[in-house]
């Protein structure tokens, strides 16, 4: 870590959660230009390396290719294909799996209509597919693959050899939108620092703690490649996570507990019972409830009649003065 951090403290990571699948991290401080290489890391790896599940080819029963139309179907087997490709998934195993959309009534057809195993859960359910017309059938086998990143169907026309199949483009990072900015903020006299604010938003197949966390391993993975052995370099210039760590919680820990502040104003007090607790000290519900009686008798100006209007507001709040 930078030996900055021993000044400014252990960068603190706030998480706002927007909802299940969108969140924004904000991390700060960070030594000035660590926001952008941080930031644009993550982006990276987020964007391209966490695996997902997509639909990857399909058959459709008297179908040979996918400029095809099928009789008393709105839709031609391309529209189909490019409606399935919105279609997202959660799925469990590695290996590929079929689903199965077997529809013969007339009306609309939505992602919900599919059968799908037990490793499988169909995201977007009301995802339109297509549209029969009365009497039309029509009989899908859907292909579903897990993987990472992108594939074109040039690259699966090498090696899927079933004639039947109408493979689709790949495209498998279940991460919607990653977008990153990097704001100043100071701490103390150091006004050049950097905030990272992160925002994350997944398909719901993965949570954006978890994408985040996934990807954080990826990164070390590969740092760890330059530093097998664990040497540290210089280390008199950097600085030590559990040692900072330690003394933020000892700080913390001596930090002087802050007293509430209610101000006295709010309990209605007439004015010369009013001045008269300001001009002895007593500023706040929580200074007044501390007093006794005597010592409030003792201050100038303050007599019965105050005193007796100070229990009565007390009492409404169910607080009463200090015992002598």
């Amino acid at each position: 870590m930078h030996q900055i951090q021993e000044e400014i403290g252990i960068p603190k990571i706030k998480v706002e959660k927007i909802s299940d699948a969108h969140a924004i991290f904000t991390v700060s401080p960070l030594p000035q230009g660590y926001g952008i290489t941080i930031g644009n890391a993550f982006r990276r790896v987020l964007l391209s390396s966490l695996p997902g599940a997509c639909i990857t080819g399909i058959k459709i029963d008297g179908v040979t290719h996918e400029y095809s139309t099928i009789k008393g179907v709105k839709d031609s087997v391309l529209d189909i294909t490019l409606n399935l490709k919105l279609v997202r998934l959660k799925k469990i195993s590695a290996e590929p799996t079929t689903m199965t959309l077997t529809a013969n009534k007339e009306g609309e057809i939505r992602a919900k209509d599919i059968k799908a195993p037990s490793d499988i859960e169909i995201l977007t359910p009301d995802q339109y597919i297509t549209t029969l017309e009365k009497g039309a059938k029509l009989n899908i086998e859907i292909k579903v693959e897990k993987g990472v990143g992108y594939i074109p169907v040039a690259v699966k026309q090498k090696s899927d050899t079933d004639p039947e199949i109408i493979l689709m483009d790949s495209i498998f990072s279940p991460v919607k939108k990653v977008r990153y900015d990097v704001e100043a903020v100071r701490v103390g006299q150091m006004t050049n620092l950097d905030k990272l604010v992160l925002e994350i938003e997944t398909d719901g197949a993965i949570t954006p703690d978890d994408a985040l966390r996934f990807s954080s391993n990826i990164l070390q993975s590969y740092f760890n490649l330059f530093n097998k052995e664990n040497i540290m370099v210089e280390a008199e210039y950097m600085s030590d996570f559990q040692k900072i760590s330690q003394k933020q919680e000892l700080e913390e820990k001596n930090k002087p507990v802050q007293e509430a502040y209610t101000p006295i104003e709010i309990l209605g007090f007439s004015p010369r019972t009013l001045n008269a607790l300001i001009n002895g000290g007593i500023g706040s519900i929580e200074q007044l409830s501390k007093c006794t009686e005597s010592k409030l008798t003792n201050l100038r100006g303050f007599g019965r009649k105050a005193l007796t209007e100070v229990k009565d507001a007390l009492k409404s709040r169910d607080l009463t003065l200090a015992e002598e």
